[in-house]
């Protein structure tokens, strides 16, 4: 597994990373135990999940990372452990956001669910309009200083708040976001425009999630119909399968086919061929999709491929 510097930081990630959305939700802990298994296997080091992904064994979200805390425990060392703040955990207004009140306890909730004390990487999952972000990287530079928290990143923020946020951690000596997590694939490109050059211009790392898009990105569903998967059930599929992008699909094959390559393969190499990519979150529901995802993310695009695709 080829390891990768996350932005300009000198944290390393796997190219591949374990997306945990599915774990305490489709995955109980014989499943989610044999995913983690076969990733750790793979060489997979970078775990991400979020305080708000899975259900918890009392009345709120948190099931993820509690089952991740049972089944690390005794090797939590071999992984870079990351997590997220930002979505509604309860049923009180303050129990969500970005405020310095929230993101102190979310952390320690969060370190208490994944049997931890510390987090690698500590992510603003969404932006929060309500709260200044210099009281947000203000209450994350206290936890970094603290060693609660190794290094923070953010998730889901537009081009001018990636520079709003590195200008505001520079000037006020704070600790810099690594990392930005987005949804970015083959067929979901509009962080190209602004997102991916402040990325750059401030030395974060990209880490890519729905990097199939839902299963789309598989070839498994076709325009006849058939294939059947999570995501036919999905209030997203009439976005995502649509005739547009089902001639899309049919190009990117037909291009991977003629490298000797699947759908499956374009779809991994395609981003790691981009060298502001750090690990490409892909989450799992079985061991057979771990080895899948390890095995075609082994491909590398040259620049003239890479037009090419541009072009399709």
């Amino acid at each position: 597994m080829e390891l990768r510097r996350l932005g300009e930081s000198g944290l390393q990630v796997s190219a591949v990373g374990l997306g945990t959305n599915n774990f305490a939700g489709r995955l109980h802990d014989e499943g989610a135990r044999a995913v983690l298994n076969e990733a750790l296997e793979q060489g997979i080091t970078f775990i991400d999940t979020a305080d708000v992904y899975g259900r918890g064994s009392e009345t709120g979200p948190g099931g993820s990372e509690e089952q991740l805390g049972r089944l690390l425990a005794g090797r939590r060392h071999r992984v870079v452990l990351a997590t997220k703040v930002g979505f509604s955990m309860g049923e009180y207004a303050f129990e969500k956001g970005s405020s310095r009140r929230w993101i102190i306890q979310a952390v320690e909730d969060s370190l208490r669910r994944l049997r931890t004390d510390y987090i690698d990487l500590y992510q603003l999952h969404v932006p929060d309009p309500a709260t200044p972000i210099e009281e947000s990287l203000r209450a994350l530079d206290d936890l970094v200083r603290s060693g609660k928290v190794r290094y923070i990143g953010h998730s889901n923020f537009p081009g001018w708040q990636i520079s709003d946020a590195d200008w505001t951690a520079r000037v006020e000596h704070l600790a810099r976001p690594i990392s930005a997590q987005m949804h970015y694939n083959l067929l979901v490109r509009g962080i190209q425009a602004e997102v991916i050059p402040a990325c750059q211009a401030h030395g974060l790392g990209l880490v890519p999630y729905f990097p199939l898009e839902s299963g789309f990105l598989t070839g498994k569903y076709r325009p006849d119909g058939q294939g059947r998967g999570r995501l036919t059930e999905s209030a997203r599929a009439g976005d995502v399968m649509t005739p547009a992008n089902f001639e899309r699909i049919a190009a990117f094959e037909s291009f991977a086919a003629e490298k000797g390559h699947s759908l499956l393969d374009l779809a991994f190499g395609w981003l790691l061929s981009q060298p502001i990519v750090g690990s490409v979150i892909a989450s799992a529901s079985s061991p057979e999709q771990v080895k899948a995802n390890v095995a075609a993310a082994e491909w590398r695009l040259p620049a003239e491929e890479m037009s090419a695709i541009s072009a399709l």
